[in-house]
């Protein structure tokens, strides 16, 4: 499978290099609108035969299987629609679109073309979100309860995109993944300072039924990096901390039990229970390894991948409606 990666900028260069690793796969075509940036992968990749600053160049070709988008999201739509017209199957990074309806036009395309499409949600494919999920369906943590997640760092400031688009994709698409359900409502409150229209912080609340409760903050202005995820359970309770280099989860045997006063009918004994904590082992294989194969297995095996443009949909549909919660100072938005 020959295939051609527009945008060689921060992420591309870890996408070419696990295409190129893989058996059965290469990377023959580069866009970049950068000269110095072709000029990197001429070095490091010598057999790539087109290096071009022109998108078409890769969409048009007839040589060339398969297409990966490696750009801004406001460009993904229109090279996502080339490159499924033209034929080719599709890989996105995230988020999947700019839009509720673009998305939804990328995937009627791509089914109607019998194209395999593709959107890069690395983390669930991560092996402590493998583990917190075989969890969850397991019934060991029991009930669900809340998930909340903290992803802060100093920078990287986006000049396109607020902090929800650019931080939030990661924990809503582990967050759609692990709850494996949709929201019935959105509430977004955010700031942006520096004389800037674009949010540097957010809070993102969704909320389910059965009184289940999501919760994202994103924060360009952390004096730290923090990569963190908390869900709780009536059985158990897990934490997963990415920026722990060997226990990134910890299961806790921890939790409340709530039962009626059997002489105040009105009252209820609150007993807290502390159990023992577990570190499970966690596959440190990198995740684009296993993003890539599930794409080329995806293509080779003619069917939909593990993160297909409906799991992107469902993430832009949240992305969406926080920022419209947003722009309203936090109003409630419900979901369809």
């Amino acid at each position: 499978m020959n295939i051609g990666v527009i945008g060689y900028g921060y992420w591309g260069p870890n996408i070419v290099r696990n295409f190129n690793e893989l058996d059965g796969v290469q990377v023959t075509a580069v866009c970049d609108l950068r000269s110095e940036r072709l000029e990197a992968v001429r070095q490091r990749y010598p057999s790539t035969r087109l290096l071009t600053s022109d998108a078409n160049d890769i969409l048009h070709s007839s040589d060339i299987d398969a297409v990966a988008i490696i750009t801004p999201v406001s460009t993904h739509f229109e090279l996502g629609w080339k490159a499924l017209s033209n034929g080719k199957h599709l890989f996105v990074e995230k988020p999947f679109t700019a839009t509720v309806e673009q998305a939804e036009q990328l995937i009627e395309l791509a089914e109607k073309k019998n194209l395999r499409l593709m959107v890069d949600h690395t983390f669930l494919y991560t092996g402590a979100v493998e583990i917190i999920k075989k969890f969850i369906d397991s019934g060991d943590l029991g009930e669900l309860y809340y998930f909340d997640s903290v992803r802060v760092n100093l920078g990287l400031f986006q000049h396109d995109v607020n902090v929800i688009w650019d931080l939030a994709p990661h924990d809503v698409s582990i967050m759609d993944y692990l709850l494996n359900r949709s929201p019935r409502a959105i509430a977004a409150t955010g700031v942006a300072h520096f004389d800037s229209d674009i949010e540097n912080i957010a809070y993102i609340s969704t909320y389910y039924d059965d009184n289940l409760l999501g919760h994202i903050h994103v924060n360009w202005l952390a004096p730290v990096k923090v990569r963190k995820t908390l869900v709780s359970g009536s059985k158990k309770m897990v934490i997963y901390d990415d920026m722990e280099p060997h226990e990134k989860i910890k299961i806790y045997d921890n939790g409340v039990n709530i039962s009626p006063d059997k002489n105040q009918i009105y009252d209820y004994l609150i007993q807290y229970r502390t159990g023992d904590m577990i570190a499970p082992k966690v596959d440190l294989t990198e995740a684009l390894v296993k993003v890539t194969r599930e794409f080329q297995n995806a293509v080779n095996e003619n069917r939909a991948p593990h993160t297909d443009g409906y799991a992107g949909l469902r993430v832009v549909k949240i992305l969406e409606a926080a920022t419209q919660s947003l722009r309203a100072n936090g109003q409630l938005v419900e979901l369809k």
